[in-house]
Order: C-alpha cells, then structure tokens, then sequence
C-alpha cells in the first residue's frame, strides 16, 4: 500500500507496487494447491492463509450460487460460485417505471461495483437504457437523478471514515469503446462522478481515490482525472497499450494500476506471460511513479501459468528504466 500512495503522489517508490487479486472460484477449484503457491510468493500475499472448509460459506451474496436480490430490486443470478453474479431481472421495466422508482431507504455508505453507470443497466435492461440515451429526454435524466441522489447518501456516510485511499468501482466501457459515446458520457455521467468525488475532495482535500473501470475507457480516463480520480484501474487488452502509452504518459500523466492481460493469462506460454508484463511496464514506467500492476487470477488460468504470472510481475516490479 505504501508503494502504491508513493505512485499516486509521484514520490519516487522503489518498486512498482503489485496487487495481487485470488477470485473465491479459483480457492473452490484449487484449494490446497493454490495455498502452497501462495506460501511461495509472501511479497504479494503477506502469508495470507485460507480457511479451505469455509471458502464457500464466506461468499458475499452476489458471489453465492442462486438468486440474490439487492437494495435496489435487481435480481442477480449466479450459477458459479466464486464468481460475480449478473443481473437478469431488471424491475424498471418501462418509462412509468422510472418515475415511480423508489430510492432504497439505507444509508451504510455501500458502493458496490457498478454503483453509477451499471446501476442504469441493473435496474432497466441494457436496451430500455439505450434507447433512452438516445432520445436525451427526461426519462433518463429522471433515472440519473434518482441514483445519483441515492450515492450522494452514501458517499456522504463514508465520509468520517475514509482510510488514505477510498475506493470505487464502475465498468464504463465496453470491448471497444463506450457504449453511449464519448460525448454523450460527458453530457450525462460525468457531472455524476464530478459531484460525488467533489465532496470527498471537499471534505478532505489530500483524500486520494482509486477507480476501477473495465472496457475501453481511454477516451474518458482524462475526464475522470479531471473528476477527482487519483489513479484508474483500466484494462490492458480493452484499451491497448498503445492508447494507455498515448493518453496517461505522452498527452498527460495520468497514474494507472494497470490491469494485466486476464485473457492472455489461460493460454500463454511463460515467455509470453514474461513478454506481456515487461512490453507494458517498459512502455508506461516513469521514475517517479504513476504506474501500478494488477493481476487477477481465478480459477481458468493453470496454476503453472499463475506462477508465471507471478514470477514476472516480481522481476519487473523492480524495473529502473
């Protein structure tokens, strides 16, 4: 952590920081073996150790198998567990809907992955959004609004209580590109995470925030600095390095925890895991910092390939350029 605030604040750490991220599924399928790999590695996992028996009765709700239904109303189904749930019943079924919509009465400072944008689509249905995107009426300002108002109550419970580094979560992006556009992203989402990262920051000026957001997102990642945003969380292979060297080193310097290649991680040889993580780190390393790695391993990638991965982000951890 305290290499990762050093990157953030451009002070010159002396190694990359690592994060190092083990999906519940990946312990269901492992087990055993998973923990003697882990005992291996302590400068990523600190001699984590995991109750085996009881991985599964440990799971957040929308990590259980079955069907959970959140605050809001969506109906989340699962039939893996260990991993996310997706959203298949959306109450918001139509334009009366949306003016009706309650906002959830609880007020425990909760912002769950997908609080803003992926709210839209949980309570609608991808399309009935779209389609209101498009017509730029009052029916999804109404819908913005109405989640908006609900994270503002939130952010503002979590406001006493914030450690160095406060974190947030919201897939904006799609494989290649944004869904609604650049522009129309800017119109309508950007004052929403303008206004709820302006009161953190008027609360407490030096607070630093971390966003994660999968999908192709580099047009916005200026955007979302411009927000309050301290360090991105983007995807490799969605944005391209090529975009990431562009926008958050050549453009401007934008700190990035750089999520590696999850979908190179499966099939990869160990050079290529090797090839992957050194062209990113040698394309977006600056001395002062800015540049984080993060690895998310679940229960798809070999564990071979897992100490592949492993073993590269410790060799490149320590890169000087």
């Amino acid at each position: 952590m305290s290499n990762l605030i050093e990157a953030i604040r451009m002070e010159s750490p002396d190694t990359i920081p690592v994060s190092v991220g083990i999906l519940p599924a990946a312990w269901i399928k492992y087990g055993d073996e998973l923990q003697r790999l882990v005992d291996q590695y302590p400068q990523f996992f600190g001699g984590m150790k995991v109750d085996l028996s009881r991985v599964e009765d440990n799971l957040a709700p929308s990590y259980r198998k079955g069907i959970y239904i959140d605050e809001w109303g969506c109906e989340w189904h699962n039939e893996h567990a260990g991993n996310e749930a997706i959203v298949k019943g959306h109450p918001v079924k139509d334009e009366e809907d949306v003016y009706a919509l309650k906002i959830p009465d609880c007020r425990d400072g909760r912002l769950p992955h997908g609080f803003m944008y992926l709210r839209l689509l949980d309570l609608c249905g991808f399309e009935n959004v779209m389609v209101w995107f498009a017509e730029e009426g009052e029916t999804i300002r109404t819908l913005i609004d109405k989640v908006l108002e609900y994270n503002i109550y939130q952010v503002a419970a979590i406001l006493p209580r914030m450690g160095e580094l406060v974190y947030f979560g919201d897939d904006l992006g799609m494989q290649k590109g944004l869904a609604i556009g650049a522009d129309r992203w800017r119109t309508y989402m950007k004052p929403c995470f303008r206004k709820l990262y302006g009161m953190i920051k008027a609360y407490k000026p030096s607070q630093l925030i971390y966003m994660h957001t999968d999908g192709c997102i580099w047009e916005i990642m200026p955007d979302l600095q411009e927000c309050g945003v301290d360090i991105i969380n983007p995807q490799y292979r969605a944005n391209g390095l090529d975009n990431l060297i562009r926008v958050c080193r050549e453009e401007r310097v934008i700190p990035i925890n750089l999520d590696l290649d999850r979908q190179l991680f499966p099939v990869a040889t160990r050079s290529q895991i090797f090839d992957h993580v050194g062209s990113c780190v040698e394309g977006l390393y600056l001395p002062e910092g800015a540049l984080g790695l993060n690895v998310e391993l679940n229960y798809e990638i070999p564990l071979e390939n897992m100490a592949a991965v492993l073993d590269a982000v410790e060799k490149y951890r320590h890169y000087k350029g």
